[in-house]
């Protein structure tokens, strides 16, 4: 069986900042995560090395609640020991 996931990713940037919003609806679960990156006013202006900090910083949150959502369920269905 092939599934299809859509992530949805929007970038906003200005002359110092990127901020990444990712956005995943998973089989009812919702997932949101922002990632940040500022660049350092003494390096050059490199718009695409602060998209790809800040996306990576995005995916990597939603990485961690797509984890925790995951090891929730288990805790959910796993027996109780007495």
């Amino acid at each position: 069986m092939h599934k299809h996931i859509t992530i949805e990713i929007g970038i906003d940037e200005d002359d110092s900042t990127t901020l990444v919003h990712a956005v995943l609806d998973l089989h009812g679960d919702h997932f949101d995560a922002t990632g940040r990156a500022k660049r350092n006013p003494a390096d050059p202006c490199i718009p695409l090395i602060g998209e790809e900090l800040a996306l990576a910083r995005a995916l990597g949150s939603l990485e961690d609640q797509i984890i925790d959502a995951a090891y929730a369920k288990i805790d959910g269905h796993s027996p109780v020991s007495s």
